[in-house]
């Protein structure tokens, strides 16, 4: 499986999907037109993923600011991830990364954490 990378813009997030290592990252700004059509390939990727994950997969979050259509897409992308660790074919882990006094971010970070059921971990960038 071949590893799937965005470049980040002003409006859309750095993506890095390693099936190589088990590391998938998504950093920066997420503010898409359309959130959905942006995110499916992402979903896709990680369904594919599914199939064939690494023994263990670390999610790392770095986001500057994303708007209310990324929010959903973002716990949709969670959501997936967490049939792989519910699957027990990996172990999954969350690091969600936060810039010292981003209340915002940090806030968003406890609030995808009660919502999955993965070891979720909000960190100091």
């Amino acid at each position: 499986m071949e590893t799937f990378k965005l470049t980040g813009t002003t409006k859309t997030p750095h993506i890095n999907l390693n099936a190589t290592t088990g590391v998938l990252e998504l950093s920066g700004r997420s503010i898409p037109e359309i959130s959905s059509e942006f995110y499916a390939p992402v979903l896709d990727w990680v369904m594919e993923y599914a199939k064939a994950p690494k023994s263990k997969t670390v999610i790392e979050i770095k986001f500057e600011y994303f708007n209310t259509s990324s929010s959903k897409s973002i716990l949709d992308f969670f959501k997936k991830v967490e049939l792989i660790h519910k699957s027990g074919a990996s172990s999954v882990s969350v690091k969600w990364f936060v810039e010292k006094d981003d209340e915002a971010m940090e806030e968003a970070g406890q609030e995808y954490k009660s919502l999955v059921t993965l070891p979720f971990e909000i960190l100091p960038c």
